[in-house]
């Protein structure tokens, strides 16, 4: 996986993160979705959307940066992540 195209650079924010397994709730009505911080999946209230996955924050904020359950288990060893059910 060293070579992956989902690599960016993730490492300067997300390197031993602890993680919230949660559910998507917009932040805003301006701020109605997500992006997977890997992947670029979408997370939001929309149908054929992702509507759980891994965050840094245990609440929706602008600030938090999400992981779509696919790059969750794909970099988790990588990242050293730990989850908070």
């Amino acid at each position: 996986m060293e070579d992956d195209w989902r690599i960016t650079n993730q490492e300067s924010f997300l390197m031993e993160k602890e993680l919230y397994h949660i559910a998507f709730v917009k932040y805003s009505d301006q701020w109605d979705h997500e992006h997977c911080e890997f992947c670029w999946a979408r997370f939001s209230d929309f149908e054929g959307d992702l509507h759980e996955g891994y965050c840094t924050e245990s609440s929706n904020t602008k600030e938090a940066h999400w992981i779509c359950p696919e790059c969750y288990n794909d970099f988790k060893e990588r990242f050293k992540w730990t989850v908070h059910e």
